[in-house]
């Protein structure tokens, strides 16, 4: 298990090291100004873990305007996952529950309604982890992935 840590905003001397996790943990990449409009646009659910000096993991999210994806019926301010990513070697310590639960805080605070995300049907460990935050399947996305893997779409009630 690891000690001490810590988890804090992300802030743009953060960002040759999120990239690279990025870049190293995930087949979807994004290029830097796409990290920085994301912060700069939400920057309380722009948040990274780290340990010591070392960035372990991140989680970036935007607020968007939509149908509900729980209530089919109306307009709501939601939550969107984009990309949340833990350095294998800090897998396993709660770092993923903890990014997700304080992002989660951050879009009550810009008061949306819901939270949404895509994840891969391969992820088991992903989609276990989303369930155990609350976080309900709701329908596949066929061939959401360049890849094309299709993706499960799971949301979440924020109250």
């Amino acid at each position: 298990m690891v000690e001490d840590i810590s988890y804090r905003l992300f802030e743009e001397r953060d960002l040759d090291q999120v990239v690279n996790i990025n870049w190293t943990c995930l087949p979807e990449n994004y290029n830097n100004s796409f990290f920085l409009e994301l912060f700069y646009g939400f920057p309380k659910t722009f948040i990274i873990a780290s340990v010591g000096s070392k960035i372990a993991g991140y989680i970036m999210c935007r607020i968007e305007t939509g149908f509900s994806e729980v209530k089919k019926i109306s307009i709501v301010k939601k939550g969107h996952v984009v990309s949340i990513a833990v350095i294998p070697e800090y897998r396993r310590n709660g770092i993923g529950y903890n990014l997700i639960s304080k992002a989660l805080a951050g879009m009550f605070e810009y008061r949306a309604n819901e939270c949404y995300l895509e994840v891969r049907v391969s992820n088991d460990t992903a989609i276990n982890l989303y369930k155990k935050l609350g976080f309900k399947q709701i329908k596949t996305i066929n061939g959401y992935y360049k890849d094309g893997e299709s993706a499960y779409l799971m949301t979440k009630s924020l109250p």
